[in-house]
């Protein structure tokens, strides 16, 4: 979790020159960090997003538009200032969008109550170099996955799902193989 009791409303600019280093492309290449999204209504839909949130007062700190190449192609964007009332801050963009609020430093079960107040939870990530804490707030989260200290990493031996809105039952892992199960009760009165 970073936290900060001072604004973050602008990522270092190493942050930024490393969002600037992704490889957007061919999504079969193993160096391409990202790849095109999977039809033009879902380009159209992250670009009205992103005016979104620049409308509502977020800081559009990078990104934001579709990459200039042939393709449904978007760039890595990043929002600071946004504030929990903000579209962008409610709704899943399903693209590659973070957005980085402000909060209290040592405020932790108000950024919980705060990343829970959300009728989504599929994946969620705290940076920290506290264990203690990172295990407290991945415990707390109401979300299928939680990442510490890094994002996306997967294991096709990790169950993947969500809570809430963002689904039940599970991909991948061994939980996934409840889905081809029929489960049934029978009961008898002799």
């Amino acid at each position: 979790m970073k936290s900060s009791s001072e604004p973050l409303s602008s990522p270092s600019l190493f942050q930024v020159e490393e969002v600037k280093k992704m490889k957007i492309g061919d999504p079969l290449d193993r160096t391409t960090d990202h790849g095109p999204q999977n039809h033009k209504a879902h380009l159209d839909k992250l670009i009205e997003y992103c005016q979104t949130g620049v409308k509502e007062g977020a800081t559009l700190v990078y990104g934001g538009k579709q990459v200039p190449r042939p393709g449904f192609f978007f760039d890595p964007t990043i929002f600071t200032d946004v504030a929990d009332h903000m579209f962008i801050a409610k709704e899943e963009s399903f693209g590659p969008v973070m957005i980085i609020s402000k909060f209290t430093d040592g405020d932790v079960d108000g950024v919980l109550k705060r990343a829970n107040d959300t009728e989504f939870g599929l994946a969620s990530g705290v940076f920290t170099k506290d264990i203690g804490k990172a295990l407290y707030v991945s415990e707390k989260l109401q979300a299928g996955t939680v990442f510490i200290n890094t994002y996306n990493k997967t294991d096709v031996a990790a169950p993947f799902g969500g809570f809430k809105q963002s689904g039940f039952g599970k991909d991948l892992g061994e939980e996934a193989l409840n889905e081809y199960l029929k489960t049934k009760a029978v009961t008898i009165e002799y």
